[in-house]
């Protein structure tokens, strides 16, 4: 376009003559009338000149520039050639899109709207690099938790419990919904939130950096306090506090329940968006220092993640409630005496018809609390793409070593009795972990080797590690309570040349993350994992084995589901297998009678609309071994 075609070249020429004498102001106006009805004449000097009809009619003709480029959408941010578009806000991401997620969608404009283009609201739509990979159950889960934190389910309640069962995908969820927090809000080019922070289990705060770095790549920055003195965490700590709005380079905090519990004051010195706590049935106890650091923050949003969130009885499911979603159950006490003990005296076999209706109604009544800030599904699930899980418990017959101490044992006085059943277990697994009770007995064992025949579990193990490494390539998981009986795994492990690995308590944060990622590693040529049911058997996935062997029975349901569920994930290889090996029969079925008691317990409870059948158990009946 030439440069005296310019609308400002134009508008340049047409101020010069505004500002004319009259004279010459009238004169001109003749000659373009002139002009106009000659349809444009030539000047003295030679120039065509228009009029200012034709200079009009040719604007509203000309067409504007439009990139040559097939499919193309500008920026929202950018600024573009050509005549500007009169569309109203644009979402961030297509809802129309084949296999979008569509988290919000704004009500229907009226058609003064539409031409005002005054409405701000617009569609909020999972990012599609995670849209992709979401399975369809998970899309069920981020678009609960979307609607739990923005207040959609709850009027001025924004909590709520991810309570899926491991290997389900809670971690991919709550990233989903993070980013989408952190990208997006209904109102347009606002997000939800700026920043937020995860709690987590020491040992899986590297992890949660992984997976975000994993799923979203340099989309997002995090940071993850895994170790340092006191005054370096503090500098980290301030610096994501201080930072508000586009000052937030780092909008993700990963941190520990220790150490934010020892920052507390800290952290609690400015508003965050979103907190996430993983492994959230460590809030269980209203009354710790952890709980009350983390009901100190200044967040409404709060979501909460736990395979097992009840343990042992309501009052600990009340305390996760009332964390994420404060005042809905009541109070403590009110909760107590309006659910807690209707319902547990109904299930007392000296209840009347009057108590067990009345502890129904109560059940129901909470169940329709309950199920509007709770998710929960099960491996039921993945049934077509997990391969079958076998569970056997196997007892085995004592030597006559451990049954001759375990008769004096029994019958000694002078100490607690669960001091007593604590050696019981120990003596179970090998006599060697209890000769401090016998010193005659200290010349059996002087030699270094571990003599498993002294053990009828040991014996068994031994027979079955020898059999699983020279028939296949499978690899096993070995765990245990007590660190002394991991001793007795790797002595045994070390005799018979196979590779292994051990966690327990007395491993760092980083090394944890590091043989967890080498044994998941199909070329680790490691045999066995040895592991502690008490440091490590929260949130680990040990997808590398499909063999899991626990020595001792374990009274408690979480720690049980726990270590049993580390092995079987979407990624582990066919078949996998569970063996409880138990000795002592007595103890296993105190144990066995005490936990089907209690699921029963919860299983009625967890029937709150959550879509969850507790305690689904593929255990075979006990086999006997000579």
């Amino acid at each position: 376009m030439r440069r005296c075609f310019a609308p400002s070249q134009l508008a340049k020429r047409r101020c010069v003559q505004d500002d004319g004498d009259e004279t010459n102001g009238v004169a001109a106006v003749r000659r373009l009338t002139e002009i106009s009805y000659n349809g444009g004449t030539a000047n003295s000097g030679g120039e065509s000149v228009i009029s200012k009809h034709e200079a009009f009619i040719r604007s509203l003709l000309s067409k504007p520039y439009k990139v040559p480029i097939p499919n193309y959408v500008p920026s929202l941010q950018s600024r573009s050639l050509g005549l500007k578009r009169t569309s109203g806000p644009r979402p961030l991401h297509d809802p129309d899109e084949e296999g979008a997620l569509v988290l919000y969608a704004p009500p229907l404009q009226t058609n003064h709207e539409q031409m005002t283009g005054s409405s701000r609201l617009v569609h909020v739509v999972v990012d599609p690099v995670l849209t992709k990979v979401l399975r369809p159950h998970q899309r069920e889960g981020v678009k609960f938790m979307w609607d739990c934190v923005t207040g959609c389910r709850i009027e001025d309640s924004f909590g709520c419990i991810m309570a899926d069962e491991m290997g389900l995908g809670k971690t991919l969820q709550c990233i989903t919904l993070l980013w989408t927090l952190l990208r997006q809000s209904p109102e347009f080019a606002v997000p939800t939130i700026t920043k937020a922070i995860i709690v987590t289990p020491s040992s899986l705060v590297k992890n949660w950096h992984n997976e975000l770095s994993k799923w979203l790549g340099d989309r997002v920055r995090s940071v993850a306090i895994e170790s340092g003195s006191k005054a370096e965490i503090d500098s980290e700590i301030r610096s994501f506090m201080t930072a508000v709005g586009r000052r937030v380079c780092t909008p993700v905090l990963i941190l520990s329940y220790e150490t934010f519990r020892l920052h507390a004051e800290a952290l609690q010195s400015g508003e965050v968006g979103l907190v996430i706590c993983d492994e959230g049935h460590r809030l269980k106890n209203c009354e710790n220092q952890t709980y009350h650091a983390l009901n100190g923050l200044r967040t409404r949003r709060r979501v909460l993640l736990s395979g097992t969130p009840i343990q042992n009885d309501l009052l600990e499911y009340f305390s996760l409630i009332h964390f994420v979603n404060q005042g809905i159950l009541g109070t403590a006490q009110e909760f107590k005496r309006k659910f807690e003990l209707p319902i547990l005296k109904s299930r007392d076999s000296c209840s009347t018809d009057a108590d067990r209706a009345r502890g129904q109604e109560r059940l129901d009544e909470l169940v329709g609390i309950v199920n509007r800030c709770l998710i929960r599904r099960t491996n039921a699930l993945l049934s077509r793409y997990l391969p079958v899980k076998m569970e056997y418990i196997v007892c085995c017959s004592m030597t006559s070593m451990q049954r001759t101490w375990y008769d004096e044992l029994a019958r000694s006085k002078g100490t607690t009795p669960l001091a007593t059943i604590t050696l019981l277990k120990k003596l179970c697994n090998h006599p060697s972990l209890v000769r401090e009770c016998f010193p005659e007995s200290e010349k059996i064992f002087r030699g270094r080797s571990v003599q498993p025949e002294l053990s009828g579990k040991l014996r068994l193990l031994d027979c079955l590690l020898a059999v699983i490494r020279s028939t296949t390539d499978d690899k096993v998981v070995l765990i245990s309570n007590y660190t002394q009986t991991l001793d007795v795994f790797e002595q045994l492990c070390r005799e018979r040349g196979y590779g292994f690995f051990r966690l327990d308590g007395s491993m760092t944060i980083k090394k944890r993350a590091k043989i967890v990622a080498a044994f998941n590693t199909p070329s680790s040529p490691e045999f066995a994992f040895m592991l502690s049911s008490k440091a490590g058997g929260c949130g680990l996935n040990l997808i590398g084995a499909n063999r899991l062997d626990g020595e001792e029975v374990r009274s408690s349901t979480h720690e049980s589901l726990s270590c049993r569920r580390c092995v079987n994930g979407i990624e582990a290889r066919p078949p996998p297998e569970d063996a409880d090996l138990a000795s002592d029969l007595s103890q296993w079925h105190h144990c066995w009678a005490r936990k089907q008691s209690e699921d029963h317990v919860l299983r009625q409870c967890w029937e709150s609309g959550v879509n969850f059948a507790f305690g689904q158990r593929s255990h075979r009946a006990p086999v006997a071994v000579p």
